[in-house]
């Protein structure tokens, strides 16, 4: 209901407006009433009312003085002025203040009730634009996502000032103002294959990213293929250490849950300055490549790999600097690894134990030979022919052409390997085509259904959402969002111009089950009503 609030100095006339309607029957509330401003002010605070009557002329505090600060406090309040004073002067103090309508004494019961239903219309008005916009705002949760990974990326390339990342940061509701900082990445480890338990991957991801937003002074940003990094704040090292120990343990509570789901934490240095932010960043990828080499379910410090993690187990990475090892973590990645993660194990496979055996060059020749031996062998298990993996990586005899120092060496295994990716994913159909197809075919099928949703789609295909969305980016080219509501307003215009329904029925046919957010979303999209793109075909 419509709550108002009445201030009149003079008994009589307040008593007769107060009295003289029936609020609740008309639709109103009636929360207070005092007799000058300056006693009404809190009272006001605190009772919220939507409309505030008032007095022009009053004591202590008059309706003006009272307006202008009451208008600083509550800015959506709708305020009618009641005076007995015909003054093109006070008009115009009233219009500089926001006053919605000003209304002159003496005034019936049937008057003031006609000007208060034309501001509640107003009022509803408001509120159904702001429910849309908030809805609006809910559906493009996905779009604001992106905007944050993006700002992300640009505080770890860009020089941003303190003063730029703290307003870019609120502008996507993200508070960064803080003495300490301190970055964790983190990922669900995915073996490769579309698993029957693929819908408990899904679960146990929005299980985590749901921890990590109820959680204070940590934001979550979505990396897709490479899983999430927390942004942990505090006042200090000792409480942001603190906080870094509160999510492993969370973590490991949650994923305890889904015994099936691996996992992989690392954790970066901390630093207090939103500009050495990258240096957090990349000591926390240090420890986040451990994912290839050290044992599973463990958020790590770099110095802890080697000396047991947080897990109470002993992470295998003393077998790094044994060919055998590389041997045994290149087949595993050729099968299940990406390109977007092949910098990172490179760096995980050579920059440990394995950099000082490099520096001969009959071991850097060695290991070269025998990669790309194991990427021959891979590449006929795909029924891949010698003449596309030559194109891709190379001939064999060339080997020995990239191995003249250690940087070289791993450059070319990198390419020999990234190669061999281009060629894996060519076999086996454009790279996730299967996976945006069932999507799409999912879409297909249910957009017509108000609760389809990104999760909804993401679990149909057993992914998370975060990576979903950014796959579904990348290889359709718009986000899920966009994609969706391209789909309902191609169905509603073929609606519009080939049938008689009325709008509300085809918002509801296709997805929309409130016919007003049917209409806003068609006008925001197609720059146009319903009504009005119907009469373009009658034209």
């Amino acid at each position: 209901m419509i709550k108002i609030f009445l201030v009149e100095d003079e008994v009589v006339l307040r008593n007769a407006i107060k009295n003289s309607i029936h609020w609740e029957r008309e639709g109103y509330e009636f929360v207070g009433e005092a007799s000058d401003g300056e006693l009404a002010y809190p009272l006001i605070l605190k009772s919220k009312p939507d409309i505030l009557i008032t007095d022009i002329k009053m004591p202590f505090m008059d309706g003006l003085e009272l307006s202008k600060a009451v208008k600083k406090e509550m800015p959506e309040i709708k305020i009618l002025i009641l005076s007995g004073y015909n003054d093109f002067e006070y008009a115009q103090q009233a219009i500089s203040i926001g006053i919605t309508d000003y209304l002159l004494k003496p005034i019936s019961a049937e008057k003031l009730l006609e000007a208060i239903g034309n501001v509640s219309e107003e009022i509803k008005k408001e509120r159904e634009d702001k429910e849309l916009l908030r809805r609006y705002a809910e559906e493009m949760k996905e779009n604001t996502e992106i905007e944050k990974n993006q700002f992300f990326t640009r505080m770890l390339k860009e020089s941003l000032s303190i003063t730029e990342a703290l307003e870019q940061g609120r502008s996507l509701g993200l508070e960064l103002s803080a003495e300490c900082y301190n970055v964790v990445l983190f990922k669900i480890l995915d073996d490769g294959s579309r698993r029957k338990d693929g819908e408990q991957e899904v679960e146990a991801w929005v299980q985590v990213e749901s921890y990590i937003h109820s959680m204070e002074h940590v934001c979550c940003f979505q990396r897709g293929v490479e899983g999430l990094a927390f942004l942990c704040m505090g006042d200090g090292e000792e409480q942001v250490r603190e906080k870094i120990e509160e999510i492993r343990k969370g973590l490991a509570m949650i994923l305890k849950l889904y015994p099936k789901q691996k996992y992989f934490g690392g954790i970066g240095k901390p630093v207090t300055r939103l500009r050495n932010l990258k240096d957090s960043f990349h000591e926390a990828e240090r420890a986040f490549a451990g994912r290839f080499t050290a044992l599973p379910n463990q958020i790590v410090y770099q110095s802890e790999l080697c000396s047991g993690g947080d897990s109470g187990e002993e992470p295998n990475v003393q077998g790094l600097g044994s060919v055998e090892f590389i041997r045994e973590m290149v087949a595993k990645f050729l099968r299940n690894g990406t390109e977007e993660e092949l910098s990172a194990f490179i760096k995980a496979c050579f920059e440990t134990h394995m950099q000082d055996k490099l520096h001969s060059l009959m071991m850097r020749q060695y290991i070269a030979m025998d990669i790309y031996i194991m990427i021959v062998s891979f590449g006929e298990e795909l029924n891949i022919t010698q003449a596309d993996i030559e194109r891709e990586c190379g001939e064999m005899k060339t080997v020995s052409e990239h191995i003249g120092d250690v940087e070289a060496m791993k450059a070319y295994v990198e390419q020999l390997i990234r190669g061999m990716l281009v060629l894996r994913d060519t076999a086996s159909g454009r790279r996730y085509s299967d996976i945006i197809e069932s999507a799409q075919k999912y879409i297909l099928n249910h957009y017509m259904s108000e609760t389809i949703s990104l999760n909804a789609v993401a679990a149909s295909v057993n992914m998370s959402p975060s990576y979903f969305s950014s796959i579904f980016r990348q290889e359709v080219g718009k986000t899920f969002v966009e994609y969706l509501t391209e789909i309902r307003m191609e169905k509603a215009k073929e609606l519009l111009m080939c049938s008689s329904k009325k709008t509300s029925e085809i918002g509801y046919e296709v997805g929309y089950k409130d016919s007003h957010y049917f209409s806003y979303i068609f006008k925001k999209t197609q720059k146009c009503t319903p009504k009005e793109y119907r009469a373009r075909g009658k034209m």
